[in-house]
């Protein structure tokens, strides 16, 4: 079973997953950072900028969950864009070494293997930020998603384009097909932190963490990892039946152990 962290805020969250990342970092100032895009993992970036002032973070490595299929690099929403904006410039990481999936339509047929090679040449992802869909998606693999997969081009559901489209001009402009890492690739990573917050993510952490394993249910999948970490706030852990155990469980964990 996933570790899950309970706290009163997101910003609560966003503290204690940079408390993390940041100790990764002075153990290890190569390290690799899974990153990913939304709302959901802004706390912690926010909460990286203090904890990294002056730290050297010239060697630390990034790989970006996925990205729009045929959407320019330079749009303001391309996750190529959100990472440099988001991530890269404020943290002060050498843009060189943070990727992104190529979601550029020529050589698409071999924009997944390519990623795979980068992520094993980098040594795999020692912490992968996710955040999850209403409907159970981790990075944008959809119901249905084998547990093996693969980074590869994925067509998105309606209901993830009308979720994303709050990021667009209109849902017309949401691209229709995107290359995601696979569950298989996410699960390789040695620590999954994953987070959620408010009242409508609640159904979906429930089912990922103390539902049945399923495919149809993609976040499932981190109940597969042994070193899996969920941080929500009261509103997103609303429907666990054993919260009352999990805020337990961490009020009486050794300090020394992190999340």
């Amino acid at each position: 079973m996933a570790e899950v962290v309970i706290v009163e805020s997101k910003e609560r969250a966003g503290a204690l997953v940079a408390d993390e990342i940041a100790e990764l970092i002075a153990s290890r100032p190569d390290a690799v950072l899974g990153l990913a895009t939304g709302s959901t993992p802004l706390p912690v970036y926010e909460a990286l900028r203090a904890r990294l002032a002056g730290v050297d973070v010239s060697r630390v490595r990034g790989f970006a969950l996925d990205e729009y299929v045929g959407l320019d690099p330079a749009h303001p929403e391309s996750y190529r864009s959100v990472i440099t904006r988001e991530v890269v410039e404020p943290l002060g990481l050498d843009p060189a070494l943070v990727h992104v999936p190529n979601g550029a339509e020529d050589g698409i047929a071999h924009a997944g293997p390519d990623y795979e090679a980068r992520i094993a040449e980098a040594g795999g992802i020692d912490l992968q930020l996710l955040g999850i869909g209403t409907d159970g998606h981790i990075g944008f693999n959809e119901p249905g998603s084998s547990f093996a997969s693969r980074t590869r081009v994925k067509t998105l559901t309606e209901q993830t384009r009308e979720d994303n489209a709050r990021f667009f001009d209109s849902l017309d402009d949401v691209p229709m097909h995107c290359i995601t890492q696979g569950l298989g690739t996410i699960l390789e990573a040695r620590h999954l932190v994953l987070l959620a917050f408010g009242e409508g993510k609640a159904q979906a952490v429930a089912d990922a963490v103390e539902g049945p394993l399923s495919a149809f249910l993609p976040g499932s999948a981190i109940q597969l990892h042994p070193h899996a970490t969920v941080v929500v706030d009261e509103a997103a852990a609303s429907k666990l039946k054993l919260a009352d155990y999990y805020r337990w469980t961490f009020a009486h964990k050794p300090a020394w152990q992190g999340i």
